[in-house]
Formats: structure tokens, sequence, C-alpha cells
């Protein structure tokens, strides 16, 4: 949770996908009375990268969790949901191009904060993703001056006012949750591209992927006892796995906003590039993961998540069962001919 809106943003950066055929896929909110409304329609974007919150959609229904991943080559439009009104862009889009794909938050007047029907729209566009046989590598990236600053506060207040215990509570287990597991679960390399400020959950979702590009102009800030709850996303997780035990709890217990060039020091990001080169720099990576072995990527990830909680001699079992899945692979078969012949292989990601 946690939406610090005083914490200074950055200016408007956000990741790209590789130069091609861009499809745009967004899905439904209309089940939540979502604010994200109107019917886009579909585009296909040639020779760049597609802009969030210009790019049409193909629609999927958030409200049914687990959601069918959207289909790459799909060329329809459709309405963003029932119970909208008026024209805006959806909350949340859903783009793949050559093997990336590109989910953005786009709530920029709010500076992407998570409320309700966006939260459902990114859990289950994040699970789509997942399971998108298409999708070889995910970017998570935000419009306008924040990558993400956590919940939606205005909307957390109105429950607290209310008194809905239900609502506000059950959004950990139906919502961050599941996000969090499936950004650093899925069988596929996932990247921050951190184009502004990433607070609270937003933070937490960053700290979730594999990477994280940063611009100069962006920072992080881990708001949660600044209005004094627990921490959620997973961050309990990963960031004391990236920064320390100690660093952690420092970070935790006294929010401040940690400027990029810090965050790079401390280990929070992965590399910080001038906020100009962000799409740029998070386009190159995302294209040399996207060509690379999809399989033994999956296989890494697996590997590492399970040694965190078990032993040296239960994770030297399970790397066996790994690497025993990722031998059987066209890609280990082909790579090792390629070695031989003094070629350079060719991933499929099979």
């Amino acid at each position: 949770m946690s939406d610090p809106t005083s914490t200074p943003g950055s200016p408007n950066t956000t990741g790209s996908s590789t130069p091609g055929t861009a499809t745009t896929h967004s899905p439904n909110a209309g089940t939540t009375g979502a604010t994200a409304s109107g019917s886009p329609t579909h585009d296909t974007t040639a020779g760049g990268s597609p802009t969030p919150g210009s790019a049409p959609a193909h629609s999927t229904n958030a409200g049914t969790t687990g959601a069918d991943a959207p289909s790459a080559s799909a060329d329809t439009a459709a309405s963003a949901g029932a119970g909208n009104s008026g024209a805006g862009a959806a909350s949340v889009t859903y783009v793949v191009d050559a093997g990336v794909a590109t989910i953005t938050l786009n709530r920029p007047d709010a500076m992407n904060a998570l409320d309700t029907p966006t939260k459902i729209l990114l859990r289950d566009t994040v699970r789509a993703a997942a399971d998108d046989p298409g999708v070889r590598v995910v970017v998570l990236t935000g419009t306008g001056r924040a990558f993400c600053v956590g919940q939606d506060l205005k909307e957390h207040i109105g429950l607290l006012q209310a008194n809905d215990q239900a609502a506000l509570w059950s959004t950990v287990p139906d919502h961050y949750t599941p996000i969090a597991l499936a950004l650093a679960e899925m069988p596929k390399p996932v990247i921050a591209a951190v184009n502004g400020v990433a607070a609270g959950a937003g933070a937490s979702m960053a700290f979730a992927c594999d990477f994280r590009i940063v611009a100069d102009t962006a920072g992080f800030n881990l708001a949660f006892t600044g209005i004094a709850l627990s921490c959620d996303t997973g961050i309990s997780w990963t960031l004391p796995r990236l920064i320390g035990h100690a660093k952690a709890l420092e970070l935790l217990y006294f929010p401040r906003t940690v400027p990029a060039a810090e965050a790079l020091d401390l280990g929070l990001a992965t590399t910080v590039v001038p906020s100009a080169d962000l799409a740029t720099a998070v386009s190159d990576l995302a294209n040399k993961l996207a060509q690379g072995p999809t399989i033994a990527y999956g296989a890494v990830r697996r590997s590492l998540n399970y040694s965190a909680t078990h032993t040296l001699a239960e994770s030297l079992s399970f790397e066996a069962t790994q690497m025993q899945l990722t031998g059987a692979t066209e890609d280990h078969h082909n790579a090792v001919t390629s070695f031989v012949t003094k070629q350079n292989p060719t991933f499929t990601g099979h």
C-alpha cells in the first residue's frame, strides 16, 4: 500500500518494447467500477515504441481471477468495460512486441496510485503476461512523473470513513499478494523500468522484478510506516535479500526518498541511466532477454527462489530437476550444436 503523493516525482519516461508491430491489450475494468473509461480502439504501431496511455486495446475481463492470456496477434477493438462513462484511457495497458510484453500503469494524474479497478487490471494483466506463450520477457513501467506510488489513499480514506473493513484489508490477499507472486515467479524475466518515484507497493513491485532500470530522476520511498502500516506486496521477502536485513529495517522504519544514485549503491537499482535514455536502455535489455533461452531463464529464477528457503542439499536436488528440464529443450540442443560448429546459437524459447 502507501501513497506518499508529496514525494517528488520525475519527468515522464517510459519503457519501450522492441521496434516492429506492436499489439496493445487493455483488460476490462468495468466489473468493479473502474475509473479507466471509454472504449479504446485498436492500433498497430510499426517501427517504434508504443506510447503508454495512447495505445488502443484488446479487452479481457479483469473481474475474473486468472484471466486467459491475451493473444499477442489479436487485432480487434473492444470496450473498456460496462459501467464506464466518458472518454479515457485504460489504467493499465498491455503491449506485446517481438516477444516483449510492456505493462504500463496509466494513471499519471494520480501518480499511478492503485485504486481497486487498477489493482484488478494489473493483477490479471501480469498473470496474462506470465501465461502468454508469445511473451519471453515482461517490462513493468508507468506513465507521467511516477512509476507507482502504491495504494490510492483517496480510496483508502473513503473506505476507512465507511468502516468497510472487508474492502480495506481483503485487497492485500486479493490484489497485492497475487501481483507480487506473478511478478516474482513467472517463468520468464521481468524488468522494472522505473521512470519516476516508486513508493509503497510501487517499490515492492519493482523489487519483485529481476532488473530495475532506473531513471536518474527517479527514486524509491518505502512509505508504509509513514502512515502507520506494516509492509506488503512481498517487500518483507525481497528487500532484505537485495540490501540486507539491517538496511531493510532502517528504510522501512524511517521512510525517505532514496534517490537513484543511492539506490544503485545500495543494490536497489540494477543500473541508473539518464531519464532521456531510459526507454532505449530498457528496450536494449528486453530485446537481449527476448532473444535468449527463455526456459533456462525461468529455471534459474525458480532455482534462486527455491534456494532462499531450502537447505543446500534440497537446493542441489532441485537444481538437478531444473538441469534435466532445460537439458531436454530445443534451445539446449541447438546451442550445443552451435558450440561444436563454432556458430552463435539462436534461441527460440523452446
